[in-house]
């Protein structure tokens, strides 16, 4: 009889003795590694694998790439436009800053360059008008209309404008009346004993045979001219290096170095302007040794002169206005004129036969237009490192075409500008009518938390300007 179950739980067999025992026989226990040697994975039907079991391009192959930028760039684009939209000051969030020039708090350092109240930023800056001597602008804030000093608001010059017959009466020396600007007083004299105004002058006022200039808007209310020569302005030496508006009813003298025009129609003294009921703005300038008389936006008289206009140095000739020089009661103005932002300079402002007659009050600084020059933000602390960083800036070409990458340049910095890396910005579409915008995503820096971009202009000029309205940047 065949044996068929061994029931000794003490007889141990090895896997010689069972060389072919069927799988399904093995209920329990377990199989070390080497017992399985190759088996096929569709054989895995049920059960899980742990996460170290499974390579990283078994998932990645499945999954579809996915790139945030467009929406990072559509958030940033948002920013600026709500930043400009309510005038916002410099901000940043966890991952955004954001700077529409409102003020200057998120700028640092600035070379060559300057924001504009206008809130943007080029390399045009504003500094000290040195042609400017003088520039008088008695205002209603300021002043009164008895007043007795008149302080230049700006220029070289400690000069002052004076009433001829100060404290000697009790005339209206100002009057607020007429205003071409607003807010303005003018000079008036409207009687002998009211007198005019004179400027006591300084050096600055000594100008030889250099260039210069003295110009102001008077006003013409019904002035009626009689058979003494009314003067706007006046000034005479002993020399006969003489300036003067001086109208009267048999015509007008302009100067003796300049002409005396007689026979005119007395409404308008035979020059531009200075018509009833208008303002009129004149100037007289000497010009590469020519003296002329300006007038209503057109050159009324030109020609050579080589006489030395030493304004101080002859103190016995007072430079003044609504009033006969050196004189406290004879040539002054009367009722009906009045004169106002008086601006003295020690340059040729006007040139050529017309010029554009100014439509605002003198400026008191210029602005130079520098080729080169940036700007370097205050330093954004991000909540971690970072070694890549983004931005988008919105400009403008005022001036010209101004090339991306060229003529402005944007570096960024994470570690509080130690070390810039260049960014290769592309065009965008407009972000508003004549508002340019370009961008840079994930540029690669070294890495750090103080974040910093800078922007550069180069070949800046007079035909072209670029104006920075607006930066994001992305972190």
């Amino acid at each position: 009889m065949a044996i068929i179950k061994i029931k000794n739980p003490a007889i141990d067999l090895d896997a010689a003795e069972i060389p072919n025992i069927d799988a399904s026989k093995i209920t329990s226990g377990s199989l070390g590694a080497d017992r399985i040697p190759g088996l096929a994975a569709n054989k895995i039907t049920t059960g899980t694998f742990d996460d170290a079991r499974i390579a990283a391009s078994n998932v990645s192959q499945h999954a579809t790439s996915f790139d945030d930028n467009k929406i990072v760039n559509d958030i940033s684009t948002l920013a600026i436009r709500q930043a400009s939209n309510e005038n916002k000051s410099a901000y940043n969030t966890q991952s955004m800053f954001v700077d529409v020039f409102q003020d200057d708090t998120g700028i640092g350092t600035e070379t060559n360059t300057d924001r504009n109240a206008s809130e943007y930023v080029s390399s045009i800056t504003s500094g000290t008008d040195t042609n400017l001597v003088s520039l008088f602008r008695p205002n209603t804030t300021d002043h009164t209309a008895t007043q007795e000093v008149v302080s230049t608001v700006a220029g070289t010059s400690s000069a002052t404008l004076r009433p001829v017959n100060g404290g000697a009466y009790s005339g209206n020396d100002l009057s607020s009346t007429y205003q071409k600007f607003s807010g303005s007083y003018s000079l008036t004299s409207a009687s002998a004993n009211d007198g005019g105004w004179k400027i006591v002058h300084d050096s600055q006022y000594d100008f030889g045979t250099n260039d210069f200039t003295i110009e102001a808007w008077t006003y013409n209310n019904n002035f009626t001219p009689d058979g003494t020569h009314r003067y706007v302005m006046d000034f005479n030496t002993s020399t006969g290096s003489r300036l003067a508006i001086a109208p009267n009813s048999g015509g007008a003298e302009y100067g003796q170095t300049i002409s005396s025009v007689n026979s005119q129609t007395p409404a308008n003294w035979g020059i531009n302007g200075f018509s009833n009921g208008s303002w009129t703005h004149w100037a007289f300038v000497k010009d590469s040794g020519n003296l002329k008389l300006y007038s209503d936006g057109h050159i009324q008289y030109n020609y050579s002169d080589s006489l030395s206009y030493n304004f101080n140095a002859n103190a016995n000739a007072d430079l003044a206005f609504h009033q006969r020089h050196g004189s406290n009661s004879n040539g002054y103005t009367g009722p009906g004129l009045y004169t106002q932002e008086i601006r003295v300079s020690s340059n040729a402002r006007y040139s050529g036969n017309t010029y554009t007659i100014p439509t605002a009050q003198f400026p008191t600084t210029v602005l130079t237009t520098s080729a080169t020059g940036n700007f370097i933000s205050n330093a954004i602390t991000a909540p971690s490192s970072t070694n890549k960083m983004g931005a988008i800036i919105t400009y403008q070409d005022q001036t010209g075409t101004n090339a991306l990458n060229t003529d402005i340049v944007l570096q960024l910095s994470a570690d509080n500008g130690s070390n810039f890396t260049t960014a290769t910005m592309t065009a965008m579409p407009d972000f508003a009518s004549g508002i340019k915008m370009a961008k840079v995503n994930d540029l690669s820096v070294t890495a750090g938390t103080q974040l910093k971009y800078k922007i550069s202009f180069a070949n800046q000029s007079g035909s072209k300007e670029a104006r920075i309205r607006g930066v994001s940047l992305q972190y």
